[in-house]
């Protein structure tokens, strides 16, 4: 399989976790000690661990780690958005749209050398 694909792929799924650990807590335990959300968030945040791991070694493979990161920035907030709009009812604003367009110009920019040949 395309080395790309596995890495986008991984690396959407860490992302989910991801957001989930980072943001789940507001909505579900906010009135529980922040101490408890932390360590609740630190186990979730292990599936991430272990899915944005081995994507970034299989994504070092064909990019380099300024493409990673970019890439990485791009797909979450792609995760991100609907997260914040479906699961915390977040007001979907114009913010969310030139945000998008500020991290597609920067991967447009970090890839337009693989792009090119």
């Amino acid at each position: 399989m395309n080395r790309y694909i596995i890495t986008i792929t991984l690396l959407t799924l860490s992302n989910v976790f991801m957001t989930f650990a980072w943001y789940a807590h507001l909505k579900n335990m906010a009135e529980k000690p922040w101490v408890v959300a932390a360590f609740l968030s630190w186990g979730i945040a292990l599936f991430e661990y272990l899915l944005q791991v081995p994507a970034n070694r299989i994504g070092y493979e064909v990019m380099s780690v300024a493409q990673l990161k970019i890439l990485q920035e791009a797909i979450t907030l792609t995760v991100f958005v609907p997260f914040a709009i479906f699961y915390l009812k977040e007001k979907l604003t114009l913010d969310y749209l030139w945000a998008g367009l500020c991290i597609l110009g920067a991967v447009f920019f970090i890839m337009r050398g693989k792009l090119a040949g």
